[in-house]
């Protein structure tokens, strides 16, 4: 459709504002509304942004990046992904979409746009004739206000032992299924969802798709479940790891891949554990460039404190079948559904860098023609079985640095980028009190 065309179908459901937004470098959105009769103008020529907003921390900080303050901070260009546009299934007269960031010098995505890096490997691959094909898996907290608790917030209904249930026994508000039909009607591909392991936690499901289709529904997702959270007044966090006395989140991701003709290029019936050569190879990738991958699944200090021995949050190098102690788990389904589940990242992570590290890992694998060691046997979380992830946030990034190929996989530049961001939060970290120092500390000393 003509952009005249998709005014008039928006004008004709009574939309009268398009909200664009596109994620920045750690999966914030960023965005503006555009109000419907200016959207052929915003389609023409796109919309200025700073640059230095891939740049910006969570508390408002300008990170000195490349491109960004050296370069005086410069402008992108965002134009609207008319393809993405859906109306907001609670914000009538609104409908969103996706905006697709360039350089307007040059008219080519910046190396910091985290969609425009997945688009790109995921090109890379089909140049071997296959697709990634991702279902992503994403938990996340729901939170009350409360002042007189660490922060300012409580866990919703924070009773212990109801693990894994649904209903007003875990949900009295009904948080769970008002928010999946919201979710559903945005035409995200949600499935299932229920409480999840602690207090105030929950899981929804989302379909599988291609992987560019995946990642964009994951990052609509937390941005969806952010924004329903705070029309109820509480606030969903999708922190890896938000209290001392309880779990993390984590962003499982199920992954295969097909060939031209559609098929399951993971299943082989004759194979080994029912699995193909190309599965062999895309689970070796993984493995070998799992201490790169932590930097980008587990981004941030606070998700290295989700790790650690029966926490089933991943923290070895290892694969198993239908073993949620590993790392890298074989589901027990073949044929059409044969895939593995990458149990590594947490929910902190951007969706698109996450995905798109995992699919140039796939594909270095597949180059390498690289083979899996034997899979883990029994429960995991035995160190002189298996090495170890990086445990910090420094280490991971300096095993990502480290990693030549799978630089070059996902661009020099891009990793410049996200490399100095996340060295300025250690620095800034580094120099900040925790209330932990303070009562461990202060009476005492």
């Amino acid at each position: 459709m003509s952009v005249q065309d998709v005014v008039a179908a928006l004008a004709d459901q009574g939309i009268d504002v398009v909200r664009l937004s596109y994620p920045d470098l750690i999966g914030v959105d960023r965005g503006r509304d555009i109000l419907l009769h200016h959207l052929p103008a915003a389609s023409a020529h796109g919309l200025a942004f700073c640059r230095a907003v891939y740049h910006t921390s969570p508390r408002g900080d300008v990170v000195d990046v490349a491109g960004g303050l050296d370069a005086g901070l410069p402008d992108v260009v965002v134009r609207p992904d008319l393809g993405t546009l859906v109306p907001l299934p609670w914000e009538p007269g609104v409908a969103w979409c996706l905006g697709d960031p360039v350089d307007p010098t040059t008219g080519q995505p910046c190396p910091e746009s985290p969609r425009d890096l997945l688009r790109r490997v995921t090109a890379d691959l089909a140049a071997t004739g296959l697709t990634a094909v991702v279902g992503p898996e994403l938990e996340y907290f729901l939170l009350d206000r409360d002042e007189s608790a660490p922060g300012g917030w409580r866990r919703y209904a924070d009773t212990a032992g109801h693990v894994y249930t649904v209903g007003r026994k875990s949900d009295p508000d009904r948080h769970l299924p008002r928010t999946m039909r919201h979710l559903d009607a945005l035409g995200l591909g949600i499935t299932t969802g229920n409480r999840e392991f602690d207090g105030g936690q929950f899981e929804i499901n989302l379909t599988h798709s291609t992987a560019l289709s995946a990642a964009d529904r994951a990052w609509r997702f937390k941005a969806a479940v952010k924004e329903l959270a705070h029309a109820e007044g509480r606030l969903a966090t999708f922190m890896a790891k938000p209290f001392n006395d309880s779990g993390g989140s984590g962003f499982h991701l199920h992954v295969s891949c097909v060939d031209s003709d559609g098929r399951n290029a993971f299943d082989d019936p004759s194979g080994p554990q029912g699995l193909s050569e190309i599965a062999g190879h895309a689970i070796a990738g993984v493995l070998a460039h799992a201490p790169a991958l932590a930097a980008l699944l587990n981004p941030t200090i606070n998700s290295y404190k989700r790790f650690g021995p029966d926490t089933l949050a991943p923290w070895l190098v290892d694969w198993g079948l239908d073993n949620r102690s590993a790392m890298l788990r074989i589901p027990p389904e073949r044929g059409d559904s044969a895939r593995f589940e990458l149990r590594l990242g947490d929910a902190s992570a951007n969706p698109y860098l996450a995905v798109a590290g995992v699919v140039a890992a796939v594909l270095l694998g597949l180059r390498a023609r690289a083979r899996p060691p034997s899979p883990l046997q029994g429960y995991g979380y035995d160190r002189s079985r298996a090495a170890m992830l990086p445990m910090n946030l420094s280490d991971a990034l300096d095993a990502l640095v480290a990693d030549t190929s799978l630089t070059e996989a996902l661009g020099k530049d891009f990793v410049t980028a996200f490399v100095s961001y996340k060295r300025d939060e250690i620095e800034r970290f580094r120099r900040y009190v925790t209330d932990w120092e303070f009562g461990e500390y202060a009476q005492h000393l």
